[in-house]
């Protein structure tokens, strides 16, 4: 019996057999080495680079490059993360759509608008409440004040008026508030570690359910007798008090706990705060400026002076949020500075380095012009916006109209795509290596419900070789030459008729979200 061969991957050993790869040795050790071009049963394309690792001085991908005994490999130093983020960047100069759609990219909280209304659009009530209940905070409540910046964004409104998003998200939060059993966001694993959060404002009210989610046991202290701050002052017409009374309900039955009456400097300090929680949110708003300064934290012209990046005040443990640091215009604003600082203090109870949540990565096409608008049009609902009483909301008729309305200018495969994942990981700039102008968006909505978006392609021929080992009658192909080169199918067919057997794989593993399925 041979004795087993071994390779040595950023200092740890791997066993290793004849013909074996590098990335698949690395893969044993559990080491993420990224590919867009590769799939185990079609074998190394080394196309994409991004699967890019050092051997004796020289970047090679990792998936062609066969295991030697002895082999010493680097796959995780700066030269070799820059040299794959080249390689995203170079890919994405060509690139033509959309990871997230304009309306999720504008939404401070990062709801993802695209998803809800899908679920609206096929009558999935049930997961519209869940997509919109683990985003966001107090959604009823959203859905009557949001001054929806996400609405500035969408595409429609280049052909006549924008999908109604805050009355859609406020039709799914008001179908979850009537039910017997309204849903509950599920939180982390809860732990010891415990929260103080001063105020229960729009901005306090948000960290807390952010908090809660992540798993944290929270406690909302407020000197009022209820909670909800400048919500309170709003016209009943406007914001009826029993929808923000079950709104913030909702947020006790996820865990959250509420200490009334207690006035900071007065009734509670800060040291004695410190002794019972791990950690402390002010977010005491403008009036609560001046109790703070007596606190011991550092003020400034605008209010408690903390570290942009981090929401830390000059004492350890404290975060500050919300218009006690500085004037805050909008509700959603001062909800996204509560979610923030939320991340902020989540990192800082795991002992990680401290920093605001990161934002999705996402390419962004830009202006379209009047024929690409056309392609996103098609098979849309070409009713008018829906208008709906201010008191009693959309109807279920009105809202199953309005999210037909939806042009889906985002990536179907947003959130699960290779691309955008790796992108992320690496920090990749889109933008880096494109020139204007960008190619032409180009969709191919085929009868059997496949969407080929071309311009998404990276040439990984993945769907070429799976459609060659499933001996399609057709298949798909390379034509053209240099820049030119596209997939296909023969004799002008289209992209369906190449796949007729392996469709739902072909999809699977399209790396860049250009094949999807129209009902998905």
């Amino acid at each position: 019996m041979s004795s087993p061969n071994y390779i040595t991957i950023d200092g740890r050993q791997a066993e290793v057999r004849e013909g074996q790869t590098v990335l698949d040795a690395a893969r044993t050790l559990g080491i993420d080495i990224p590919t867009l071009c590769y799939l185990e049963q079609c074998g190394p394309a080394t196309s994409c680079l991004v699967c890019l690792v050092k051997i004796n001085g020289k970047l090679v991908p990792s998936c062609g490059a066969k295991t030697v005994p002895g082999m010493v490999v680097e796959s995780e130093t700066d030269e070799i993360r820059e040299a794959r983020r080249t390689a995203l960047e170079l890919l994405f100069s060509d690139h033509v759509g959309d990871c997230l759609a304009p309306c999720h990219r504008l939404c401070p909280l990062q709801l993802n608008i695209p998803e809800m209304i899908r679920y609206l659009d096929d009558g999935k009530l049930a997961e519209a409440v869940a997509a919109v209940r683990k985003a966001l905070p107090l959604p009823a409540v959203l859905g009557r004040l949001c001054n929806h910046p996400c609405e500035q964004g969408c595409r429609r409104g280049s052909e006549d008026d924008p999908a109604a998003i805050r009355e859609m998200e406020r039709f799914v939060a008001d179908h979850d508030l009537r039910l017997a059993e309204p849903y509950i966001p599920p939180g982390g694993q809860p732990g010891a570690r415990s929260v103080a959060v001063v105020g229960a404002g729009p901005c306090g009210l948000a960290a807390a359910f952010y908090l809660a989610r992540q798993g944290h046991a929270v406690t909302v202290i407020d000197r009022n007798p209820r909670a909800g701050g400048t919500l309170r002052a709003v016209a009943e017409s406007e914001l009826p008090g029993a929808i923000l009374d079950a709104e913030i309900g909702r947020l006790g039955r996820m865990g959250v706990s509420f200490r009334y009456g207690i006035t900071l400097g007065k009734d509670t300090v800060l040291p004695g705060l410190l002794g019972e929680f791990s950690a402390v949110l002010l977010a005491i708003g403008d009036s609560g400026k001046e109790s703070a300064a007596e606190l011991g934290v550092a003020f400034s012209p605008q209010g408690i002076k903390v570290d942009p990046d981090t929401c830390q005040t000059g004492v350890s443990g404290v975060f500050a949020a919300g218009a006690a640091v500085k004037a805050v215009k909008h509700l959603v604003r001062a909800m996204a500075d509560g979610k923030g600082a939320a991340e902020c203090i989540h990192r800082f109870l795991l002992g990680e380095p401290i920093r605001r949540f990161d934002k999705p990565f996402s390419s962004v096409m830009g202006r379209i012009e009047p024929d690409e608008l056309k392609l996103l049009l098609a098979g849309v609902d070409a009713s008018p916006r829906q208008m709906c009483d201010v008191c009693a909301g959309l109807t279920p008729g009105q809202a199953e109209s309005e999210a037909g309305r939806c042009m889906h200018c985002d990536c179907r495969s947003s959130g699960r795509c290779a691309f955008q994942h790796y992108a992320q990981a690496y920090g990749a700039n889109a933008g880096r290596f494109r020139t204007a102008p960008r190619p032409e968006f180009k969709r191919q909505v085929q009868p059997g419900g496949v969407i080929f978006e071309p311009g998404k392609c990276i040439l990984c021929g993945i769907c070429v070789r799976l459609t060659e080992m499933a001996r399609e009658p057709l298949g798909l192909t390379f034509v053209g030459r240099g820049f030119d080169v596209r997939v296909a199918a023969p004799f002008n067919r289209s992209i369906e008729d190449g796949m007729r057997e392996v469709a739902r794989d072909c999809v699977k593993h399209c790396p860049t979200g250009a094949l999807a399925f129209a009902d998905e």
